[in-house]
């Protein structure tokens, strides 16, 4: 305290001056100091005025060091013994949290990224155990995975439906694509979208449309003609015949059957607006179990 009472005496201020004055009295110092140095360049004001400066600089740092010791003060003193950890967190925390945060980030991210691979391989064990695929089917349309009691079922209890109305299977795999074609909002034409790619890229045994899907996909020349497969066009009816013209063939051809009215549709956990329209996909390679498939529906309604 001694040291900071003769740093107001060099400036000749009394030590209760406020922070202004004390700049104010810098500044009138430093101006006089100029005007002698000036005046009189071979002077000691210049050796005078540092002397000045180092107490005007010993006063400000007791003024920051004070308010800080305040600020700590009314922030931790309620830790009371354990203020100085409590300010220490504090400060670490102030200048390092974004580290922090960052670091949690990128081990969730890690933590996300194994996890995922662990699944995955589990998944793919899972699917080597099971037997190889029967039929392979895609719902592209208007449909709605749920019950009749309007429960919200998976492609899997879809799946398991489907093998226990087709007990001579082992295994199905479905596909579900929702795709309105009347787009009302951009969730319809982001679903829109979605069906374009999956149609690109998947090659189900069997599609199920309905009217509007069938209409949008049949000119495509992904569906295979039914006119002459036996066993489809022995329980074919003119009503259940959905024909199509392709970019490919101009003339009119049975290239869907309607299987609603069938009543496996009722054991089946999937709903729609519209009809139920089965085609096979041009080129399956399993062919056979796909018209077994449409013959059981049509021997049913």
């Amino acid at each position: 305290m001694d040291e900071l009472k003769r740093a107001y005496e060099k400036m000749g201020l009394p030590d209760n001056a406020s922070k202004e004055e004390v700049d104010k009295r810098y500044t009138t110092l430093m101006r006089q100091s100029r005007s002698r140095q000036r005046e009189n360049p071979s002077g000691t004001d210049q050796a005078d005025f540092e002397e000045v400066t180092r107490a005007y600089r010993y006063i400000l740092n007791e003024e920051n060091r004070k308010a800080s010791e305040d600020f700590n003060q009314q922030e931790y003193g309620k830790y009371k013994k354990m203020a100085g950890s409590a300010e220490k967190v504090d400060h670490f925390w102030r200048y390092y949290k974004f580290h922090v945060l960052g670091g949690i980030i990128a081990l969730i991210l890690v933590i996300v990224g194994i996890n995922s691979f662990i699944d995955h391989r589990a998944e793919q064990e899972r699917l080597a155990k099971l037997p190889p695929v029967d039929l392979s089917i895609m719902y592209l349309g208007e449909y709605y995975m749920s019950d009749a009691s309007g429960k919200q079922t998976t492609e899997k209890d879809i799946e398991a439906a489907l093998l226990e109305q087709f007990p001579e299977f082992k295994r199905f795999k479905v596909n579900f694509t929702y795709v309105p074609l009347d787009a009302k909002d951009q969730m319809d034409i982001a679903s829109q979208q979605k069906a374009m790619v999956v149609l690109a890229t998947e090659r189900p045994d069997i599609y199920i449309t309905d009217t509007a899907a069938f209409n949008w996909v049949g000119p495509q020349g992904a569906f295979m003609n039914l006119d002459s497969i036996a066993g489809i066009s022995d329980l074919l009816k003119p009503e259940d015949s959905y024909k199509q013209k392709t970019e490919d063939v101009p003339d009119e051809h049975t290239y869907g059957v309607k299987i609603s009215g069938s009543s496996l549709l009722g054991n089946i956990p999937i709903q729609g607006k519209d009809n139920f329209i089965a085609s096979v996909r041009e080129g399956s390679k399993n062919t056979d179990k796909a018209v077994q498939f449409i013959e059981k529906f049509l021997q049913t309604k």
